[in-house]
C-alpha cells in the first residue's frame, strides 16, 4: 500500500511515551492557533493601521507639492519651510533608483502600494533601511527625495502582541500539564501494579484519578483478585495431592527394600522412583517458581556456574563456553536457579553434552542451555512449553522420565521475571537451543 511508508515514518518520530504524546496533543494545537492568529492579525490589523498611517503622510506630501507649485521660482524655499514643521527631510536632485524592501519587512508591502496609488509624483521607494522612508518625487522645482521616521507610516509595536500570545501559551501549557500529570499519574500507577503482577509480585495499589481509570483500577485488582485466589487454589491441590502421594510412596519404597532382591522387585522400585520424581515435579510447578523469594541484584553468571558444577560433578558433560564479568540482573536465585537445573537436565537427557553461556544483548541477559539432542520440531516449541507435554516423537522419552512441567517451570519462572523462554535451534551443537532472556540491571555495563 503507498500509505505504509508514510505511515510508517510518523510513527517513528512520534512520542512513545504517554507523557510525550499527551504534550504532543496539548502543545501541538496551542501553536498552531498561535500561527494562525499571528498570521491574521499581522495581515489583517497591521496592514490596516499602515494603510491608514501612510494615508496620513500621502496627504503631507500632497500639501508640499501644492505649496512649492504655488510659490513658483521660490518653490524650495516654500518646500523647505512647509517640510519643517512637518518633520520631513528633503534631498534635492538626487532620487532613489529603485524600490527596496529586506524580505521580511510584511508592512512595506503595503507602504509603497499605497503611497503610489494615492500620489502621481511618487517615483522609486527605498525601504532598506528599517528606521527611514525615503521616497522620490518629481515636484515643480525638480526631482527630490523625501525622507521620514519610518514609526509614521508602520506600526512601531507588533512585537508586543506576539510576546504576550507566547507568553500567555507558555502559562496556560504549563498550567495544563501540571493537570494533566496528575491524570496521567493514576496510569502510570495502574501500568507499574499490572506489570508487578505479571511478575508475580503483589505491589500495594489503590485505584485514583478520573472515572475511567478508577473503573479500570477497580477491574484490575478484581481480576488480580480471582487470578490469586486460583492460583492458591491450584497450589493447595497440588500440594496436598502430591503431599498426600508421599506417605504411600514411602511405605512402598520402604517395603520394597525389605524383600529379597530380583528383577520384579528392581522393577518395582523404579516405578515408585519415577512416581516420586512425579511427585517432586508437581510440588516444583505448585510453587510457580518462587514468586514470594524476593528479587536482588546478583550476578547471573553465579548462577550458572554453581548449576553447572552441580551437573558436573554427576558426571554429566556440561560446559560453561560464555561467562561475562560485570553483568547484574535483577533475580530471584533460588528460582532462577531451578529453571536452569530444568534445561540443563533436560539437555543432558536428551543430548550427551551440553553448553551454557550467558551474555548481554541490549537491555537483557540472557541465560542460553544448548545440547546435541534431537530437538524440538519448529511448529511443536510452543507445545512444548505448555504443562505435562510430553513430545514423545521429537525427544527420546526412553533417556528418563518426566510429567512435562521442566520447560513449563521454566517458563513460569522467566515470566516471573519479567522475560520470557524461546526455545530455537542451536548453531554450536546442533540440537535444542532453550533460551531465558530477563531485563538487565540498568546499572550493568
Amino acid at each position: 500500500m503507498p500509505n505504509t511508508p508514510i505511515s510508517s515514518s510518523v510513527k517513528r518520530v512520534l512520542p512513545r511515551g504517554l507523557y510525550g504524546r499527551a504534550a504532543l496533543i496539548l502543545i501541538l494545537p496551542v501553536l498552531v492557533v498561535q500561527l494562525v492568529v499571528s498570521v491574521a492579525f499581522l495581515q489583517r490589523h497591521f496592514e490596516g493601521v499602515t494603510l491608514q498611517m501612510t494615508r496620513n503622510i500621502v496627504l503631507e506630501m500632497r500639501l508640499l507639492i501644492e505649496e512649492t507649485a504655488a510659490a513658483g521660482e521660490r518653490g524650495r524655499a516654500a518646500a523647505e519651510s512647509v517640510a519643517g514643521p512637518l518633520a520631513l527631510d528633503l534631498e534635492w536632485g538626487r532620487v532613489p533608483d529603485a524600490d527596496l524592501r529586506v524580505f521580511y519587512d510584511l508592512s512595506g508591502r503595503v507602504v509603497i502600494a499605497t503611497l503610489r496609488e494615492n500620489l502621481a509624483e511618487v517615483g522609486r521607494i527605498d525601504l532598506s533601511d528599517l528606521g527611514r522612508v525615503r521616497v522620490g518625487l518629481e515636484s515643480p522645482v525638480g526631482p527630490v527625495t523625501v525622507s521620514f521616521d519610518r514609526r509614521r507610516v508602520s506600526a512601531s509595536n507588533p512585537h508586543q502582541l506576539l510576546v504576550l500570545m507566547m507568553a500567555t501559551g507558555l502559562l496556560m501549557t504549563v498550567i495544563a500539564f501540571i493537570f494533566l500529570r496528575n491524570q496521567l499519574r493514576p496510569i502510570r500507577r495502574l501500568a507499574i501494579a499490572a506489570e508487578a503482577f505479571g511478575q508475580g509480585r503483589l505491589m500495594p495499589y489503590k485505584p485514583s484519578g478520573a472515572t475511567e481509570v478508577r473503573a479500570a483500577g477497580h477491574a484490575f485488582l478484581h481480576m488480580r483478585d480471582r487470578i490469586e485466589r486460583q492460583r492458591e487454589q491450584r497450589t493447595l491441590m497440588l500440594s496436598g495431592v502430591s503431599h498426600d502421594l508421599r506417605t504411600p510412596l514411602t511405605r512402598l519404597k520402604l517395603g520394597l527394600a525389605m524383600l529379597p532382591e530380583d528383577a520384579d522387585i528392581a522393577a518395582m522400585l523404579r516405578d515408585v522412583n519415577d512416581m516420586q520424581i512425579l511427585t517432586d515435579a508437581f510440588l516444583a510447578y505448585a510453587r510457580g517458581g518462587d514468586a514470594d523469594e524476593a528479587a536482588e541484584a546478583i550476578d547471573p553468571v553465579a548462577i550458572a556456574t554453581g548449576a553447572v558444577e552441580d551437573f558436573r560433578r554427576t558426571g554429566a558433560q556440561v560446559a560453561l563456553v560464555a561467562a561475562p564479568s560485570g553483568l547484574r540482573a535483577p533475580l530471584r536465585r533460588h528460582a532462577m536457579r531451578r529453571a536452569l537445573d530444568n534445561l540443563i537436565g533436560n539437555a543432558v537427557r536428551y543430548g550427551r553434552r551440553a553448553e551454557i553461556s550467558v551474555v548481554r544483548q541490549g537491555a537483557q541477559i540472557l541465560f542460553r542451555v544448548e545440547d546435541d539432542g534431537p530437538g524440538i520440531p519448529r511448529e511443536r516449541r510452543e507445545e512444548a512449553l505448555r504443562p505435562f507435554t510430553r513430545l514423545d516423537a521429537s525427544r527420546n522419552q526412553d533417556r528418563g522420565s518426566g510429567a512435562g512441567l521442566g520447560l513449563a517451570i521454566a517458563a513460569d519462572i522467566a515470566r516471573n521475571h519479567g522475560g520470557e523462554l524461546r526455545l530455537g535451534q542451536g548453531e554450536n551443537l546442533g540440537g535444542l537451543l532453550a533460551e531465558i532472556a530477563v531485563p538487565a540491571s540498568s546499572a550493568g555495563p
